[in-house]
């Protein structure tokens, strides 16, 4: 998976892209961001939790999470997961 090759792809999309790193059993619970959030795994096991969903995304594959919905992010594995996260850049126009 070419990670700046998707870095540039979200930003086409107007949003940031970072990579992050939790340890097997790390839980981040119950956020709600004011902008979209957009979710990839790159491996491991991870859980995210919507107020609508509960999914376990493969590596590859996108959660968009739109603004203000609560979630939570869980390592279920016993291994780190890797993933990335960028949130909406909203620009002047937009605002």
């Amino acid at each position: 998976m070419d990670q700046q090759m998707l870095a540039r792809a979200w930003r086409q999309r107007g949003f940031s892209c970072r990579l992050w790193v939790d340890p097997p059993g790390q839980v981040w619970e119950n956020f709600r961001h004011t902008v979209d959030e957009l979710v990839m795994v790159i491996d491991g096991d991870l859980e995210v939790e919507t107020e609508q969903t509960l999914l376990r995304p493969r590596p590859g594959e996108e959660v968009l999470i739109p603004a203000g919905v609560r979630h939570s992010v869980r390592n279920c594995g016993g291994t780190a997961a890797h993933w990335l996260f960028g949130y909406k850049e909203l620009n002047s126009s937009e605002t």
